[in-house]
């Protein structure tokens, strides 16, 4: 089994970094023959920015761009999916977010029929969720960022894609919490990654 970890951080030597190399650790670590891919959207340049060809094609009036192409076969090759990445402003990061917008597009991700619903084409695909944030439980719960982030993320995008999630795990107190704390949980999450009693984790 094969997991595509999608890692958004500018500094190699994060927490973020270091938690994603924990899970990677773990799969590895729970059976030899399963591998993995980090893909660090930082280093490898990726550029999040919707150009008109972007929505050319959206439009389905050209082929995929071939940086987006390119993406989606990484994402085709896996068995699963793995973001890790801080939370900004209660949200993904920008080079996170327009990773999305370019490559989970029109004609790929989803389309819409001629009877005008929408037809979700990653139902195959699995999603696990690991966020990153410096503010406590407390904080996310008392202005509703749990459920906020959850709703646009996990619902918004992949469930209206037809994937689903497998884990949506927030790894708070970041600045102040013993980093060993959140890279156990990471670990832990690649031991079970493809467990198949693995069940949706809820924050």
């Amino acid at each position: 089994m094969h997991a595509l970890i999608v890692v958004s951080h500018p500094n190699p030597d994060s927490l973020t970094h270091s938690i994603a190399r924990e899970l990677a650790a773990g799969l590895v670590g729970s059976d030899p023959l399963h591998s993995f891919e980090i893909a660090d959207l930082t280093a490898e340049g990726f550029k999040p920015g919707f150009t008109q060809a972007d929505l050319d094609y959206f439009r389905e009036k050209i082929p995929a761009p071939a940086d987006i192409a390119a993406e989606q076969e990484r994402i085709d090759r896996a068995d699963t999916l793995v973001l890790v990445y801080p939370i900004y402003w209660w949200s993904l990061p920008g080079l996170l977010k327009g990773w999305i917008d370019r490559v989970f597009t029109n004609g790929w991700a989803y389309g819409t029929g001629a009877d005008g619903k929408v037809g979700k084409k990653l139902r195959h695909l699995k999603v696990h969720l690991l966020a990153v944030g410096g503010a406590d439980s407390g904080t996310f719960e008392r202005h509703g960022y749990f459920t906020a982030m959850q709703t646009q993320i996990d619902h918004g995008i992949f469930d209206y894609c037809g994937a689903q999630v497998m884990t949506s795990e927030f790894l708070l107190d970041s600045e102040t919490q013993d980093p060993q704390i959140h890279l156990q949980t990471a670990r832990k999450i690649g031991e079970a990654l493809f467990l198949p009693d693995v069940v949706a984790a809820e924050s």
